[in-house]
């Protein structure tokens, strides 16, 4: 949770997760023997919801990955919202990737403990339509924080692309937070290339998050802008999906007289966000 200290710069929690639809994958084989959970509803998928909405109590902003938005699969739930109210979040928004009318709503989702201003939302290119992002302006009791969740393709070429685009649109921004699963290494070449052309850092030593059972690769980020600074990074430790969620810690490094001291009261509450 957030906290204020005489003379420091105001911290907050940040936490990205791709929950798998609620799926719970803890093993391999679940790779296999669930895979009809994608299209099908199951018993255990508003368990498991529980057990992340628990999962994420400890975070100030939220970014999440493979949600759905109320379709067949989920039992007609609309994962974001119902993990805001499990949670605690007063605010929340999503967007639509893939919009497979009954069958599926493929998503990203954003949780917040402030008022959540403005959403944009943008298509990034790819070979198969689905893959964007979701930015949301949050007042953080008077400081503006711009926050951006995204879900990048399977595909190298496919991720140099939206890379690229990333780069532009976010290139010289300020008071930035990127979250979300990258399909791709702290170190690989399409990240890289991100940083160096955006201006934005990660944190660091990488962590491995998939698969959460044995991870190996690290392809959940937390990326920030240069005015703000990594003070904790971890990763979560109960597998509760395929991937594993990443936390972080982050302050403003300059000397802010105007930073914020705690949850706003102000703004659009999480049902008046436009979805």
């Amino acid at each position: 949770m957030s906290s204020t200290t005489e003379g420091a710069c105001q911290e907050f929690t940040v936490l990205s997760h791709n929950i798998q639809v609620g799926i719970g994958s803890r093993r391999s084989r679940h790779l296999v023997l669930h895979g009809w959970r994608y299209l099908l509803p199951h018993q255990q998928s508003l368990g498991n919801l529980e057990r992340i909405g628990q999962a994420l109590r400890d975070a100030d902003i939220v970014g999440l990955n493979e949600v759905d938005a109320g379709s067949y699969r989920s039992q007609y739930v609309n994962q974001t919202a119902y993990l805001a109210d499990k949670a605690g979040f007063p605010y929340w928004t999503q967007s639509r990737t893939r919009n497979w009318g009954e069958i599926a709503q493929h998503s990203n989702g954003l949780l917040s403990r402030w008022p959540i201003l403005e959403v944009r939302r943008r298509a990034l290119p790819g070979w198969l339509r689905g893959r964007g992002l979701l930015e949301a302006s949050i007042d953080l009791a008077g400081h503006p924080l711009s926050v951006v969740v995204t879900h990048l393709a399977l595909s190298r070429h496919g991720r140099f692309r939206q890379f690229e685009e990333l780069a532009e649109y976010l290139a010289g921004r300020q008071s930035l937070v990127v979250l979300g699963d990258l399909n791709c290494g702290a170190r690989s070449p399409e990240l890289r290339l991100l940083l160096r052309a955006s201006g934005l850092q990660q944190a660091e030593p990488p962590l491995a998050t998939f698969p959460s059972w044995a991870p190996r690769f690290s392809f959940d980020h937390i990326l920030c802008s240069p005015d703000l600074e990594f003070v904790d990074w971890r990763r979560g430790a109960e597998p509760l999906s395929d991937h594993l969620s990443v936390m972080a810690r982050l302050r403003w490094c300059h000397g802010d007289a105007h930073a914020p001291s705690g949850p706003g009261q102000s703004g659009k509450r999480a049902s008046d966000v436009p979805q």
